[in-house]
């Protein structure tokens, strides 16, 4: 049996579900996580954005697929702030760059979003990487719900 992909997604992705530019792709991915072809990957930094605003539908939405939970450590905290320190993102958008370090830290397998200003964006893709090879880690696949289905 084929490995199952581990798909880290952030909020753009469970809020995309309703989005009319964006629902296509992310309910494909959303069935590829039902029928277990993927696994979903979602961190507590993730619940608590959703925490922080999100329609109920939203939050609910996460809720009809099944999903690994990770939590966030210390040293996720402080690959994050290595890539503030690169002025990869500046400090409004540090939670972006919290997602990029626990996907990384986590080992998985893509990180997927529709931010394209933050972090589907090639030019801090290439950023991010450079700082994540220095630290030791992994190159870390970003990529948008449609590319990944």
């Amino acid at each position: 049996m084929e490995k199952q992909l581990r798909v880290y997604i952030e909020n753009s992705v469970i809020g995309g579900y309703f989005d009319t530019a964006f629902e296509e792709a992310t309910k494909q991915l959303f069935e590829k996580f039902k029928n277990g072809e993927y696994r979903a990957i979602i961190s507590t930094h993730t619940y608590a954005e959703l925490a922080d605003g999100a329609p109920e539908h939203v939050k609910a939405n996460l809720e009809t697929i099944s999903y690994e939970k990770i939590d966030v450590a210390d040293v996720m905290l402080a690959l994050s702030q290595k890539y503030m320190d690169e002025k990869i993102v500046n400090e409004q958008y540090r939670s972006d760059a919290l997602h990029i370090a626990i996907a990384t830290v986590s080992g998985v397998d893509v990180l997927v979003s529709w931010n394209f200003k933050h972090i589907v964006n090639l030019n801090r893709i290439k950023l991010f990487n450079s700082v994540n090879l220095k630290e030791g880690y992994n190159l870390l696949e970003i990529r948008t719900p449609a590319e990944v289905i």
